[in-house]
């Protein structure tokens, strides 16, 4: 019987061994596992969080927009705003006479003999 006793011993030793071998490996695979996750996910967080504070940029633009909006409306709820538009487009109120000023008119004689070119101002003075 000692024989035996020895065999299942040795046997039992193997079984041992190949037991931690598997649990280790089970370990190591499920920890492996648990890292991958978590990395993924903090990626995924930090391009959330990228795109939150893009989003808020861009709703703190649309609100001053809207502010400038709002302002523009109450502008042109005022009646002296759109005279003063009407008046930009030429427009007067009765009993007004509208004056015109005119820019003033340049003569330059020495501007035609510049646009002339070097031949025309030689046979000119050739008399041609």
């Amino acid at each position: 019987m000692l024989p035996h006793f020895r065999k299942l011993k040795k046997n039992s030793n193997f079984q041992n061994i190949l037991f931690a071998v598997i649990v280790v490996i089970f370990l190591l695979g499920t920890v492996s596992f648990l890292v991958i996750s978590n990395w993924r996910i903090n990626q995924k967080r930090a391009d959330l969080t990228t795109q939150i504070k893009e989003l808020e940029k861009e709703i703190q633009a649309f609100e001053e927009k809207n502010q400038q909006l709002k302002a523009g409306i109450i502008q042109t709820e005022d009646e002296t705003y759109w005279e003063g538009k009407l008046r930009e487009q030429g427009y007067k109120k009765p009993g007004e006479e509208a004056v015109v000023v005119l820019p003033a008119e340049e003569n330059n004689p020495t501007s035609t003999e510049k646009e002339k070119s070097l031949w025309q101002v030689f046979l000119e003075k050739l008399g041609f």
